[in-house]
């Protein structure tokens, strides 16, 4: 019916061979293959040959020659190949970095950390976690697909999501390196990179950036990092209090009730809405905030990936796909859509972020040292050897203290 629109009939509108017959047929058509290449493009995506996509613009060309799907078509065509040719190593020439000046060279220790201010630091992790969540393909978060990607044979499948992952373990080695790496800081010292630590997070917050957020806090409870006692100890009292707030948001009270309250609340909202006594500790923040206000600034949302990746491998795991009859189970696609509206919708919210790369940082963080677990560990134990258990340390949180990755 579909294979030749010369021969085909449509029974609904008429006789077989009517022009009104062919004209509705072509029309369905058109709309189902406009929706295919905008809103799945990614089905289309099989370098170098693309013989999907060659496939479909030979059965445009032939059977509704010049019309919108087979511009698309085109186009995506020529958008794939331009991005083939462009970049061969995935996801890491969207922050180009200049290595060729001595001078950009220098930045390359955690001694340099000092040097970036904290909304600086906010600020650019933002940019590269928006630029890397409005690539993910929404559809390949789906637990079905999702769950296939430690299998041999599926080594390169959802490379968007990867590339996320990837960051968000960046972020949390850079902390856990900037803290560790250098055995000869004192006590204070430490603790003072401890604190920019939790200025930076509270930046990712202000900026709605639950990613890095997320990753930080993870680092800074991380077991290599939560045993420095001593260090924590040096932690001034309102630092630790911001702190223990921004914890809270990643608690795992009712399956992440506050996290995915504050992501509902804040999704594609103007600003951020900060707890009160953070708020109220900081006149910076209350005064940065109500600049946005007055201006009527945008702000985008970069939400933790891993809530939607769980929440959809286990809508997978508790629905069948298929009910009784082998008809097709509506209420899973329905739920299953529902997570990837909202994905989509926060990607479409990303947009509103308005920041450019400084590559001085970019540079400096992707040169960070990542540090096994082991290796962070045996550091940590040279910066303090096994304290008294009465010293003063964070508040303890079982769910926080492990290593996090996706």
């Amino acid at each position: 019916r579909y294979g030749n629109l010369e021969t085909s009939s449509c029974e609904e509108v008429g006789s077989q061979n009517s022009p009104e017959s062919k004209a509705v047929l072509r029309i369905v058509i058109a709309s189902i293959l406009r929706a295919w290449l905008d809103q799945c493009s990614e089905d289309f995506r099989e370098p170098p040959s693309y013989p999907c996509l060659q496939k479909l613009l030979d059965y445009l060309k032939k059977n509704i020659p010049g019309s919108d799907p087979e511009r698309r078509a085109q186009n995506l065509l020529e958008q794939f190949q331009n991005q083939d040719a462009e970049s061969d190593d995935g996801f890491h020439s969207i922050f180009p970095c200049n290595l060729s000046d001595e001078e950009d060279l220098e930045i390359s220790s955690p001694e340099e950390f000092s040097f970036f201010q904290e909304d600086l630091v906010a600020e650019q992790l933002t940019y590269m976690d928006a630029q890397l969540f409005k690539k993910v393909v929404s559809y390949h978060c789906l637990g079905c697909i999702w769950s296939q990607r430690d299998k041999k044979e599926n080594k390169h499948l959802v490379p968007t999501i990867r590339a996320t992952i990837s960051q968000f373990n960046a972020v949390t080695k850079c902390v856990i390196s900037t803290v560790l790496e250098n055995k000869e800081l004192r006590t204070q010292q430490r603790a003072k990179i401890i604190e920019k630590w939790i200025h930076i997070a509270h930046e990712c917050r202000i900026l709605k950036n639950f990613s890095s957020l997320r990753a930080i806090i993870s680092a800074l409870q991380s077991n290599s990092i939560y045993r420095l006692k001593k260090t924590w100890a040096c932690v001034p009292k309102d630092i630790m209090l911001v702190f223990e707030e921004l914890s809270d948001i990643f608690s795992d009270h009712d399956n992440y009730l506050t996290t995915r309250e504050l992501l509902m609340k804040e999704g594609t909202s103007k600003f951020a809405n900060l707890d009160s006594s953070v708020k109220e500790n900081q006149k910076r923040t209350q005064r940065r905030l109500q600049l946005q206000k007055d201006m009527g600034v945008m702000q985008g949302t970069v939400p933790y990936l891993g809530t939607f990746l769980t929440d959809l491998i286990m809508l997978d795991t508790a629905f069948q796909d298929h009910i009784e009859g082998g008809l097709i189970n509506f209420e899973k696609r329905r739920k299953e859509f529902e997570v990837i509206a909202q994905i989509m919708l926060l990607q479409s919210a990303c947009n509103n972020y308005c920041m450019t790369p400084d590559q001085k940082f970019i540079q400096w963080f992707k040169r960070q040292q990542h540090l096994t677990e082991e290796e962070s560990y045996n550091l940590s134990r040279e910066v303090e050897a096994a304290a008294d258990t009465s010293t003063t340390s964070p508040k303890c949180r079982k769910s926080m203290v492990k290593r996090f990755s996706l």
